[in-house]
């Protein structure tokens, strides 16, 4: 890629890679299948992984960390902790709780420390600015390069950039989730964090072909749950994304690249990182980088894809009860 991006003090290719499916969670893999991924990111200059303790119970931490240790791969990582599915509470971000699961990923990632940890989920029992006290207690101590936070208010970044500077925050941004720009894009911008869009190809719908409910595999713990991916929405969405894949292939464009592009053209404070195991589908997506449109392009996509065209909510009420909310 000729393109790039600053994350936490880091030179880093305009698209990250994000690892959730190395864990299996959206299909069976294998680890020989993720390692011929990441081969490929690295042959294409996307230098940025982004991981988590919960995908696949560190399978995916782990995954990349035999990965890191055969290919002695340059990569910048991102990993989150936060969420403790299966404990009361479910969120926790107290010094004993992030320090054992920051431990953990270090050991599985075969690294003594990671340029970018999140808060994966806040906990909001406990005060935003001492949650940062313990996070630039990692900073000092040399196992961490950059906080992040995961799914928070632009309020909750002002709190927390009295205390450090926050470096990244993580949330869904794309074509169908525009939230974001009513006041975190702006807020990242002024305080020179970056915003790091996960889901930027709307979970698979902005693919090359129509995604169907029945390629989900039972192992999809979220879609199939989430309201823009149950009927009548699905297919109302599905109807809508049609009109703007065949634009993308007049274009000569894939459209999950022009997704990614598009995200790309809104700030050069924001890095997308889609999730993908496939080095096929990783060389269809870098291609964002090549993409330049036009006024009359944009104006083609707003059209196609009108801000709040998704018909449902991103989450349903369990998905949604972590997540901070504004406006």
């Amino acid at each position: 890629m000729k393109n790039t991006r600053n994350l936490a003090g880091h030179t880093v290719g305009v698209i990250g890679l994000g690892c959730m499916s190395f864990g299996g969670i959206f299909g069976d893999t294998t680890e020989t299948e993720s390692h011929a991924c990441l081969d490929k990111a690295q042959d294409l200059g996307v230098n940025h992984l982004d991981v988590a303790e919960i995908y696949g119970d560190g399978v995916s931490e782990t995954v990349i960390g035999t990965w890191l240790k055969r290919s002695k791969a340059d990569v910048t990582i991102a990993t989150k902790a936060g969420i403790y599915m299966g404990q009361r509470p479910p969120y926790k971000n107290d010094e004993a709780s992030l320090r054992t699961s920051l431990e953990g990923s270090l050991k599985r990632l075969g690294r003594d420390h990671v340029e970018l940890f999140y808060i994966h989920r806040r906990d909001q029992e406990i005060p935003v600015e001492d949650v940062m006290g313990t996070l630039v207690k990692f900073i000092d101590e040399g196992k961490i390069g950059g906080i992040g936070f995961s799914e928070i208010a632009p309020y909750t970044l002002r709190r927390a950039a009295t205390v450090h500077p926050v470096a990244a925050v993580q949330n869904e941004y794309s074509l169908w989730t525009r939230q974001a720009e009513l006041g975190l894009v702006q807020a990242c911008a002024e305080l020179g964090t970056t915003l790091v869009a996960f889901s930027p190809i709307a979970r698979g719908m902005f693919g090359e072909t129509a995604l169907q409910l029945s390629d989900m595999p039972k192992q999809d713990y979220f879609r199939p749950g989430n309201p823009r991916f149950q009927e009548p929405n699905f297919s109302l969405n599905t109807k809508i994304i049609d009109g703007y894949r065949a634009f993308c292939k007049d274009k000569g464009w894939h459209p999950s690249a022009a997704a990614l592009a598009w995200v790309l053209d809104q700030g050069h404070h924001i890095l997308p990182i889609p999730g993908t195991r496939s080095a096929t589908h990783l060389e269809q997506l870098v291609q964002a980088d090549q993409i330049a449109f036009t006024d009359e392009d944009r104006a083609e996509i707003a059209r196609l894809l009108p801000v709040g065209f998704a018909y449902g909510a991103r989450y349903n009420a369990l998905q949604n009860k972590p997540i901070e909310h504004y406006c």
